[in-house]
């Protein structure tokens, strides 16, 4: 039962949308406060490191939940998890609509991340037991494209709700949203086709200790960790807190353009991602050499902006976005490379570790600009300047250093090892 299913099931594809809708539900959830961060610095009257916190706890929380949720996964099966994932975020989502405190708020965004961390890992699980191998990258890619459009219905709906329904009644609204999803959930979603629910063996310490070590002695898992981690932060940290701010004061756009400009960034991820899962599906020996190449673009353009004498012009900033989202479909590699590299039965603790390389850049970023900008903004407030965020944004040189020497050096090792365990199959393998 522990094997993917090896033909296409009648109801994988209904079991792949249900699943996938309660990820794009999480994705809004979590990119929410975007639009809302200036009414939410005014709402609970905080400073820009106070306003980075609730993004911080957010990703602090989903990161740390990665690897336990991969094994909670292991052991109950992604259906259990994925439902209990879905109403932790409505409740917490809820809460937050009724918070008028910044403690009470603080509270409600670290269960937001609770509900998120138990819903990617688990959708990914149900692709990798319900759809064929060969099939396996592209549906990978799919999921994390399509999930962005909560991303979308953030930026625009939210902001629209914002401006004529209030805070309250805006984050009931999208709150609401979570109990019809719950319900197709446990009507529809199977963890395989012979069973409604599958149940792994009982994990000992010893045993997590076991797998997870497994798991990360793989050369394959750090690489794609170092993957992930290299190449969704700078798109994270826009979509999910300083990209509004960023390009409203530290540009100059009206806050329509601002909107658009991060609507553009979804758009590239959902473009990119299934032109990313075909390539890797046919050539996946350039899995890390496509990664290297996306990276180097975005730190290009990055430079380009920030350097440009005095605010970037419309058309710059549209270039930004677009090659910046195309960093979210390429952390998905880094998923792939985990996928071969781990047997099934550690899949999704392999997953959990991977996952936490993003949301670990992103976290240490969101905390970094907020610093950064308390500390080059005159008299504190909120009142940032373009140099304090070219300041700021000048931090994800850091990272993406990091990430690219990390990248390199594992790739060097993940070879070496695919070339001593099966010579023969390294020309069709290699990374």
């Amino acid at each position: 039962m522990s094997q993917p299913v090896q033909t296409r099931y009648p109801g994988a594809y209904a079991i792949w949308v249900v699943g996938l809708l309660v990820y794009l539900l999480a994705v809004f959830h979590r990119s929410s406060l975007a639009v809302a961060g200036l009414a939410a610095s005014d709402r609970f009257d905080i400073k820009a490191s106070q306003l980075a916190t609730f993004t911080m706890l957010q990703l602090l929380v989903y990161a740390g939940m990665q690897i336990p949720v991969g094994l909670m996964v292991d052991r109950f099966g992604p259906r259990r998890v994925l439902l209990t994932g879905a109403i932790v975020l409505t409740l917490a989502q809820a809460g937050f609509a009724f918070a008028d405190t910044y403690a009470l708020a603080l509270v409600a965004r670290l269960f937001v991340g609770v509900g998120d961390a138990m819903t990617f890992v688990c959708v990914l699980r149900l692709v990798n037991t319900w759809f064929a191998p060969r099939r396996i990258p592209l549906m990978t890619q799919l999921t994390g494209v399509i999930g962005q459009l909560g991303a979308i219905l953030a930026a625009v709906p939210m902001t629209a709700a914002l401006s004529h329904l209030g805070w309250t009644k805006s984050y009931l609204l999208a709150a609401s949203l979570g109990i019809f999803l719950s319900i197709a959930l446990f009507v529809v979603v199977r963890d395989h086709p012979e069973a409604r629910t599958t149940n792994g063996p009982a994990l000992s310490l010893e045993q997590i200790r076991h797998s997870l070590g497994a798991s990360w002695a793989q050369p394959g898992t750090r690489l794609g960790f170092w993957i992930h981690f290299s190449t969704q932060f700078s798109a994270t940290t826009l979509g999910l807190l300083w990209g509004y701010p960023f390009f409203v004061r530290g540009e100059h756009v009206s806050k329509g353009f601002a909107g658009l400009l991060l609507t553009l960034m979804v758009v590239a991820v959902m473009a990119a991602g299934p032109v990313l899962g075909w390539a890797i599906g046919r050539h996946p020996w350039h899995r890390s050499t496509i990664v290297l190449s996306i990276v180097g673009s975005i730190v290009v353009m990055w430079t380009i902006v920030l350097a440009w004498p005095g605010t970037a012009p419309g058309w710059l900033l549209i270039l930004l976005v677009l090659v910046t989202g195309v960093g979210g479909p390429a952390s998905m590699i880094g998923f792939d490379v985990g996928r071969t590299s781990n047997p099934i039965e550690r899949m999704s603790s392999a997953t959990g570790i991977i996952n936490q390389g993003g949301f670990v850049a992103s976290l240490i970023l969101v905390i970094a600009i907020g610093l950064i900008l308390d500390w080059r903004t005159p008299g504190g407030g909120t009142a940032y300047t373009p140099e304090a965020f070219r300041w700021a944004m000048s931090f994800q040189y850091v990272l993406w250093a990091l990430g690219i020497i990390q990248i390199w050096r594992y790739r060097v090792r993940t070879r070496a090892k695919v070339m001593a365990e099966n010579p023969e199959a390294y020309g069709r393998t290699r990374l």
